[in-house]
């Protein structure tokens, strides 16, 4: 049965190196892992397939004229009557041609469906969800909590857990509240970027451009920005940041809203970004959760497919690769967790009970609550089981049906024993909690809005300023729903100001021959200025360099590679209120007395174009490379599956070269991007990779061509030579390999940098690097031990704070009734039932669902045991600026650990990557100055996770500490 294989063990465990050995069984006797339970067999009779990929699209946003509208649906419905013949002919003939097709396709199926699966149960049931309210931090919030939630009605409870529906509120998720108790209905947005339909609001650069600063500083106060802007709109839940894809395969269709490909650098980034959220008050939300490493078949049903990809990955890569930014995310405090839509070892996400209340909440000790992808849920009872606290957007299996898994099935559930009181209590406790923890009880900054009124100031459906409350619903009622709040701040707090800082400070210079820049605004390179009489002749070439004429948001969410590329596409993506193109800017810092800009923007340039366009003394490239959320596609496009520039841009690049003697290249991509068609030809003189600068593009760009600051971005993922230098894992499974795709993470720990180390492969630029305007030398490497080596953490700490406890008598069911009179509204999800009659049925528990399991060794603090993050080993290093102007250097530590090593609880030998990054600092400094810079390494630092143990080891032997500007540039090297 589905529900079996929902929640089915093995006797291996979670993803133990063991479970690679586990038969596979085929087809025939292949059990479904897609999570399903008989809720969602329930929902799904009578279903019409699946609609197209991206036919959906959430940026559709609907301007109504509701006679209009009226007008055509009349029009719709007597055009249905009078074709009813003519419609029945067709249905026949297209019987009979798909009965047909069926026959010639029946043996493709069978060839790709009856390929091996893996086995169910390969996660190992983890019961019962572990309250919250166990970490003296959150000691009070969960009080405040315990009261407000003791005053709950079932079905207020229910709707705290449940979202009303796609576009049935104003946000892309909605709550509904518990007015009753006192609990106002939430606003959960979209995201990363910015606010997501909303209007006067920030576009800030991608996250992939945030890790490229290297800039703590930086990171966090985008945070701010985000928060506040989020806060000032009425949002409550920031859907963002993102850590999750990692970026194995450097064409993810989603890297570029991470920071890097690394998770010390991904980790270090989410945390700063949620403080600065959360430091306003806003619910920041860690995402996704967890291997969702690429588009393509990510989602069930979504790539006409039954079953969402699985990624199948061992414990140890889990622990020291994917879930490290996570498990910083929970130390630093945040919010809300989102699961994402991936299997996991044939296991959904967001009911796998072994990651949400085995890893999340037990080891990592999680206390916000877990919200599912949207539509991301695929089952009912077991989801509730296996830790989902929260489902969004509320529908089950189709958007804007109203028909939830939970929502009033939830309410059935936990009336008919099914769902257990105490783990609805804990559902809903946890959201009450992190409420009151953000201070989003304190109405001035969050005022509650009376019921039925909108509490956010914009519609994410209409740009007007009147609109639909309820927008996917029957009710036709006319409201204000936008007030075009500005949230970009003004003067000297304007937030163009911050993204324009970050977006320069993420660009990263990887080639500059002759010192070509920076330039002069009077032309050519800065340091041969004043050389010239005649006017100097700049050609700028390529549609990135130039405006879109439809405007910067012509293409929903963004999801096209259309002119000036600042940001990919999808749910990640913002509403531009400007968008300042390079060519704007190159045409307000050049100085027109002296310089004579041709401009060609476009990527289709004839072969005699020098002869049409003149000889240039100096030639600016501009070409892109854009990717995107798996719901929309742009030229077949979602994940990309090579990594060379889009729209011809090797060959704009290649003519440009040919006849002009000083080239300058500027990239705009999610990602890496392959250069080597013209990299080394001699006419290109530098290279620069802006990455997606957001709102003010241009602006930041000029800041770096022209020298106003140095070039201090580092590549936070590596270039390598080819897609096939990045190994088998770095590339998108683009065809399925069964009904249910399997992808297995076979290269474990050999990402990026680490398999380029690993396999001995010359990059074509390495993960870290990036040239400056000046120079830097490294001195004087001292290690100091803070505290000595011991091979395990400390015990688990006993916990100190128990969680609040309620009454565990079930309601009577005439309380979860509808009210008497209660207008329903056309698929918006209501907690209630519409009879009182519950049916007790047993509920087929999965085997060990009865069996506590030991809390995990590794767990007993938010992020984990409190003792590994133990500071054993300080590092300080001296930086001197050898150079002439003040430059920024980024100190980069990297580990090696000691070789040899036996794992003693399973014999094992244990295998490291040659080296990963463990720390950084970015350090500003004087010309001819000398800065000292300190980098602590804590006991995870120096640990691997023991799949014996189901802990943090620390080996014993001689570390190698080795510090510089890049993996592959360490000048100094010490043993520890």
């Amino acid at each position: 049965m589905a529900r079996e294989a929902d929640l089915s063990s093995s006797r291996e465990g979670l993803l133990k190196h063991g479970a690679a050995t586990l038969s596979r069984d085929s087809l025939d006797n292949y059990s479904s892992s897609s999570e399903l339970d008989l809720d969602e067999l329930e929902l799904l009779e009578g279903q019409t397939s699946p609609r197209p990929r991206g036919e959906w699209s959430p940026s559709k946003r609907k301007k109504k004229d509701n006679g209009k509208e009226k007008e055509h649906k009349r029009a719709q419905k007597a055009k249905r009557k009078g074709g009813w013949l003519r419609s029945k002919i067709c249905w026949v003939v297209s019987a009979i041609l798909l009965g047909g097709l069926l026959v010639l396709l029946g043996g493709f199926q069978t060839f790709v469906y009856k390929k091996p699966q893996p086995m169910d149960g390969l996660s190992p049931p983890w019961y019962p969800s572990p309250k919250g309210g166990t970490y003296l931090q959150w000691q009070k919030s969960y009080l405040m909590a315990a009261t407000l939630v003791s005053k709950m009605s079932l079905v207020e409870k229910v709707n705290v857990t449940t979202g009303t529906g796609w576009a049935s509120d104003l946000c892309v998720g909605n709550t509904a509240g518990a007015f009753d108790a006192g609990f106002p209905p939430l606003c959960l947005q979209d995201g990363p970027l910015g606010i997501r339909f909303a209007d006067h609001a920030t576009a800030w650069p991608a996250g992939i451009t945030v890790g490229a600063t290297w800039n703590k500083d930086l990171m966090y106060k985008r945070g701010r920005g985000l928060g506040l802007e989020h806060r000032l709109k009425g949002v409550n839940v920031m859907l963002g940041p993102a850590m999750g894809p990692m970026g194995r395969m450097p064409g993810g269709g989603r890297n570029w809203e991470g920071f890097g490909s690394d998770p010390v650098l991904q980790g270090i980034a989410a945390a700063q970004t949620i403080r600065g959220i959360q430091d306003e008050g806003v619910i920041a939300t860690a995402k996704h959760y967890i291997a969702n490493e690429q588009e393509h078949f990510r989602q069930a049903r979504e790539w006409e497919l039954p079953n969402a990809i699985s990624s199948n990955i061992d414990d140890r890569t889990l622990h020291e690769l994917y879930l490290w930014p996570f498990a910083d995310s929970i130390r630093a405090g945040v919010g809300s967790i989102m699961c994402s839509y991936n299997m996991v070892n044939s296991s959904s996400a967001c009911s796998n009970s072994k990651l949400l209340n085995g890893v999340l909440k037990d080891e990592l000790g999680f206390q916000g609550f877990v919200q599912s992808d949207w539509l991301a849920q695929r089952s009912g009872v077991a989801s509730a089981l296996a830790g989902l606290d929260m489902t969004m957007p509320g529908d089950g299996l189709i958007w804007a049906d109203g028909q939830s898994l939970w929502g009033p099935r939830l309410t059935e559930a936990v009336l008919n024993g099914s769902v257990p009181i105490e783990r609805i209590n804990d559902m809903a406790l946890r959201t009450v909690a992190v409420w009151y923890q953000l201070g989003q009880d304190n109405q001035t900054l969050f005022p509650i809005p009376l019921e039925g009124n909108p509490r956010p100031n914009f519609s994410s459906w209409t740009n007007d300023k009147m609109g639909h409350l309820h927008e996917s619903t029957d009710d036709d009622t006319m409201v204000v729903v936008n007030n075009f709040t500005d949230v970009q701040g003004d003067g000297k707090n304007f937030h163009g100001r911050l993204a324009q800082e970050i977006a320069a400070e993420g660009t990263v210079l990887v080639k500059n021959k002759d010192n070509i820049l920076p330039l002069s605004p009077s032309g050519g390179p800065e340091h041969a200025r004043g050389r010239r009489r005649a006017k100097y002749n700049v050609g700028v070439f390529g549609e990135d360099a130039g405006p879109n004429p439809k405007g910067p948001n012509a293409c929903a969410d963004r999801s096209c590679n259309d002119f000036t590329l600042a940001s990919g596409w999808g749910s990640g993506a913002v509403e531009f209120p400007f968008l300042t193109p390079p060519i704007e800017a190159l045409e307000s810092t050049f100085d027109l007395d002296q310089v004579q800009i041709t401009q060609v923007l476009t990527n289709d340039l004839p072969n005699d174009w020098s002869a049409v366009h003149g000889t240039q003394d100096l030639c600016i490239v501009f070409i892109t490379s854009d990717a995107g959320e798996g719901f929309a596609s742009w030229n077949h496009i979602t994940d990309r599956i090579d990594l060379y520039p889009q729209k011809g841009g090797d060959d704009l690049v290649k003519k440009v070269a040919a006849s002009c003697a000083n080239t300058i290249v500027i990239v705009h991509a999610v990602g890496a991007v392959i250069l080597e068609r013209w990299i080394d030809l001699p006419n290109i003189k530098a290279v620069v990779l802006a990455n997606l600068p957001g709102e003010e593009s241009g602006n930041a760009l000029a800041d770096v061509l022209f020298g106003r600051v140095d070039v201090s971005g580092r590549l936070p993922y590596t270039v390598g030579k080819s897609l096939s230098d990045y190994g088998p894992g770095g590339k998108i499974m683009s065809k399925p390999n069964g009904i249910a795709p399997q992808q297995d993470f076979k290269e474990g720990l050999l990402i990026d940098y680490r398999h380029f180390d690993a396999n001995s492969i010359t990059p074509r630029y390495e993960f870290g690097f990036g040239l400056s305007y000046t120079t830097f030398t490294f001195s004087d490497l001292n290690l100091k031990t803070l505290k000595p080596k011991t091979l395990l953490p400390s015990p688990r700490p006993n916990a100190t704070v128990l969680p609040p406890t309620f009454s565990t008598l079930l309601p009577d069911p005439e309380t979860a009734v509808f009210p008497a009179g209660f207008r329903k509204l056309k698929n918006y999800i209501y907690p209630y039932l519409d009879n009182s009659t519950i049916k007790p049925e047993p509920y087929p528990y999965p085997s060990g669902y009865n069996t506590p399991q030991p809390p995990s060794p590794a767990g007993g603090g938010e992020g984990g045991n409190p003792s590994l993050y133990d500071e054993h080993v300080s590092v300080s290093v001296n930086v001197t600026n050898t150079g002439k102007r003040t430059g920024k250097q980024v100190v980069q530590v990297y580990v090696s650990f000691p070789s040899d090593v036996t794992d003693v609880s399973t014999g094992r030998k244990i295998d490291f990557p040659v080296r990963v990054l463990r720390g950084f600092e970015k350090a500003e400094i004087n010309a001819t100055e000398t800065t000292t810079v300190e980098v602590n390494l804590t006991r995870k630092d120096l640990s691997y996770w023991s799949v014996g143990r189901q802990n943090w080891v620390m080996p014993d032997g001689e570390f190698t500490v080795a510090v510089g500007a890049s993996s592959r540039d360490l000048p100094l090297q010490g043993s520890w």
